[in-house]
C-alpha cells in the first residue's frame, strides 16, 4: 500500500506540475518547489476566482508555485477554517512568502511565525482584519488593494466623456448629483474621488464654470438612498453617481418601479451585482439609463500582490509599500466579457 501511495503521488506530481502556477499539496503535507501561499477570504465567489487567475499569472511570470487557499465563504463562522489554512501555509517548508486577507481576528501568532521564519507577507484586498494584531517588527512588506478614490476618479472620467462633457459644451449650468452611501472612509473616498475627477475633467476642457455638484450623504436604512435620489432630482440634478451596490439596488428599484418619474436621469454606478447587470443591459430602453459602472480590478489585485511578494524575495527588485488598484469601467458594450473575466458578477 505504501508503494502504491508513492507511485500515486509521483503521478499526481507530474500531472499537476504540468499546469504552471499551481502548487502541489497533499502527498507530503506541503507543496512542491518554492511557493507563494495566497490566503483569500473565500474561493467560490467570482471575485476570488478572478483574483486567483491574476495570482497564478504572476506566479508563472516570476517562477513560483502558487497555492491559493480560502474558506468556503466570508462569514465569521469561517474564521476557524481560515486559521487552519493559514497555519498550514505558514508551516509548509516550501513557503517563501504569503499573500493574505483575513476575515476576522486571531491571526497575530501566524504573522509572528512568518516573521520568525523570515518570509515576507503581503496584505491584499482588505488585508489583515485587526491591524492591532500585526507584530512589531512586522512581516508585512506591502499592501495591495483597490483605491476607492482612484476607482471613483475613473468612473468620473468615463461618465464625463460619455455624458457630462456634451452637456457642459452647451454653455449652460449642468448639475450632477452624488449619493454617498455612508460616512465611512470608503464612502468619503468614493464620493470625493468622483467629485474631484469630474471637476478635473471639466477644468481640462475649460468647462468647469458650468458644472454644479450636489451631494446627499445617507446610511443603509430602508428608503434612505431613494430619499437621496429624490432630493437630488428636486435640486435639478440630471446625472447621478451611486457610490456602492446598495445605492444602486435601491435606485434601480425606484427607476423601474416608477419609470416616468426618473426617465430623464442618467446614472453612474460602483461595484457590480445583478441589479447593475440588468440595468446596464437594458441600456435605457424602458427606464432611466445606467451609463456604466466601475468595478474592482480583481485580476490585478491578485497579480500585483503576488508580484510584490516575488519582489520581496529578489534583492534586485524594489517592493512598493502600497499598491493602489484603480478599477475597471464596464457598460453595455463590454458587460458580457466582464462577467466572463470575473470582474462583474451577479449577486
Amino acid at each position: 500500500m505504501k508503494k502504491f501511495h508513492k507511485i500515486l503521488c509521483a503521478v499526481l506530481a507530474l500531472t499537476l506540475t504540468a499546469s504552471v502556477g499551481i502548487g502541489l499539496a497533499g502527498c507530503n503535507g506541503g507543496t512542491s518547489g518554492p511557493t507563494i501561499q495566497v490566503m483569500a477570504k473565500g474561493q467560490t465567489h467570482a471575485f476570488w476566482k478572478s483574483v486567483q487567475r491574476g495570482a497564478e499569472a504572476a506566479g508563472e511570470k516570476y517562477g513560483y508555485s502558487i497555492v491559493f487557499r480560502g474558506p468556503k465563504d466570508e462569514t465569521p463562522n469561517s474564521i476557524p477554517e481560515q486559521k487552519r489554512l493559514v497555519s498550514a501555509a505558514v508551516s509548509d517548508k516550501n513557503t517563501k512568502a504569503m499573500v493574505i486577507a483575513t476575515i476576522g481576528q486571531g491571526f497575530g501568532d501566524y504573522l509572528k511565525e512568518a516573521k520568525q521564519k523570515n518570509f515576507p507577507v503581503v496584505e491584499f484586498d482588505s488585508g489583515i482584519f485587526d491591524k492591532s494584531e500585526i507584530p512589531d517588527p512586522s512581516p508585512i512588506v506591502s499592501s495591495v488593494a483597490t483605491s476607492n478614490t482612484l476607482a471613483a476618479e475613473l468612473a468620473a472620467k468615463e461618465f464625463y466623456n460619455a455624458v457630462v462633457k456634451a452637456e457642459l459644451e452647451k454653455k449652460a449650468e449642468y448639475k450632477v448629483g452624488i449619493i454617498q452611501h455612508d460616512q465611512s472612509q470608503t464612502g468619503i473616498d468614493r464620493a470625493g474621488g468622483f467629485e474631484s475627477g469630474l471637476i478635473a475633467a471639466a477644468k481640462a476642457d475649460g468647462l468647469d464654470s458650468y458644472l454644479k455638484i450636489e451631494k446627499e450623504v445617507k446610511d443603509n436604512t430602508p428608503g434612505a438612498y431613494k430619499s437621496g435620489l429624490d432630493a437630488l432630482q428636486t435640486k435639478g440634478c440630471k446625472a447621478i453617481f451611486m457610490s456602492n451596490e446598495g445605492v444602486v439596488k435601491e435606485c434601480y428599484a425606484a427607476v423601474t418601479g416608477n419609470p416616468n418619474q426618473y426617465k430623464a436621469l442618467l446614472f453612474c454606478g460602483f461595484d457590480a451585482g445583478t441589479s447593475q447587470i440588468n440595468w446596464v443591459k437594458d441600456n435605457g430602453a424602458t427606464y432611466a439609463k445606467l451609463v456604466g459602472s466601475v468595478a474592482q480590478d480583481s485580476y490585478n489585485i491578485g497579480f500585483k500582490a503576488v508580484e510584490q511578494a516575488a519582489f520581496a524575495l529578489d534583492s534586485t527588485k524594489t517592493v512598493e509599500p502600497t499598491v493602489s488598484i484603480a478599477g475597471v469601467w464596464w457598460n453595455n458594450s463590454n458587460v458580457e466579457q466582464m462577467i466572463k473575466d470575473g470582474f462583474v458578477y451577479e449577486g
